[in-house]
């Protein structure tokens, strides 16, 4: 989960995100989208992937990137588990 948090820190890396939570994407119709060098975004892209936030696939001559959205919904059942009551806080309202 660390590598998660990590690409999820970066702006950059979370617009990604954004772009292909709208649609699937070649590296380069993403790169069209910042005022950075392709190799950047390529390595944003890396950092991504590495962290299982993007899935990427063949066609062609193309790579095209789309959203890992299992990896997503594992992330928010984490943070999700925090807003339940723990065990030990049902014990305390028991006593109130």
């Amino acid at each position: 989960m660390n590598s998660t948090f990590k690409a999820l820190s970066d702006p950059t890396r979370r617009q990604i995100l954004d772009l292909l939570k709208e649609k699937d994407l070649t590296a380069g119709e993403i790169s069209d989208h910042f005022q950075m060098s392709k190799p950047s975004i390529s390595q944003h892209l890396k950092i991504l992937k590495h962290a299982e936030l993007i899935q990427d696939e063949k066609n062609g001559q193309y790579i095209i990137y789309s959203l890992n959205t299992t990896v997503f919904q594992d992330l928010l059942n984490w943070v999700f588990h925090f807003t339940k009551p723990s065990h030990q806080d049902k014990k305390e309202d028991k006593y109130k």
